[in-house]
């Protein structure tokens, strides 16, 4: 019990209690402590009858059983390396700036459950950090299943095709990416490249919340990894042992 311990507290801050509130809000839904009724975004509930809860429930609930268990634990998976990847690499000593990001993507996609009648947000929340992942490191090449390789860019449309055959639904993927794409587009591509206004720039009261460390640069105007020397993104990426979008930067062979 003390590895699994040491285990939990060695994940990043906030991936770490996004990711006990994924196992833990589903266990709950399992075992009838709480009915699933209640954990799912029901708009009108929401909307009307002040069921202020639901958003959040909504994204970290997911209804665990035969049928749907294993969709379940790969896209934990996805979430646990993939934000911890973010928290540790692009966003490394700036936890206020990563912490807007998700808040960011999650109200985009509480907005479109709402628009779309979507009961569970979990894993489009999950995708859209995924593809956030994935456009900062775009040049790096990944590895999947039967040892098929392709550059880190084209991951999200990849693992959007395997949740599908799988038993997810292509609606959850789609709106992760979309919405992922939206973020990466206003905080990077829009300003930086396309020599836009900054659109997105982190709230003052996120910063007292979560004070940057190290001397981080904080707010936007942080360029992607790929345009930087290689460092922890790499670094963590070569330490993971598994073949679900493990990476190597191009050349590096």
């Amino acid at each position: 019990m003390s590895d699994i311990g040491d285990w939990f507290k060695s994940i990043p801050f906030i991936t770490r209690y996004w990711f006990a509130g994924s196992i833990i809000v589903p266990l709950i839904g399992k075992l009838g402590l709480i009915s699933p009724v209640n954990l799912v975004l029901w708009p009108d509930n929401f909307l009307y009858r002040f069921q202020i809860w639901r958003p959040i429930s909504s994204t970290l609930y997911f209804p665990v059983g035969p049928g749907t268990g294993f969709l379940y634990l790969v896209n934990l998976y996805f979430l646990y390396q993939y934000s911890s990847r973010l928290e540790t690499g692009a966003f490394d000593g700036r936890p206020a700036d990563y912490m807007f990001m998700l808040l960011f993507n999650w109200i985009c996609i509480v907005i479109t459950g709402i628009i779309m009648d979507m009961q569970l947000l979990m894993i489009p929340l999950i995708m859209s950090v995924l593809y956030v992942w994935a456009q900062l490191n775009r040049d790096m090449v990944v590895s999947f299943w039967f040892g098929t390789r392709f550059k880190a860019c084209y991951l999200p449309w990849v693992i959007l095709g395997f949740n599908y055959i799988i038993g997810g639904s292509i609606v959850n993927e789609l709106i992760g990416n979309l919405v992922g794409h939206l973020y990466f587009f206003l905080m990077y591509k829009y300003p930086m490249d396309l020599g836009g206004r900054v659109l997105l720039s982190t709230p003052q009261f996120l910063y007292r919340f979560f004070p940057s460390r190290r001397g981080g640069v904080s707010g936007f105007g942080v360029p992607p990894p790929s345009r930087r020397p290689a460092g922890n993104e790499q670094n963590a990426a070569r330490g993971f042992r598994h073949n679900w979008g493990q990476g190597h930067r191009l050349g590096d062979e």
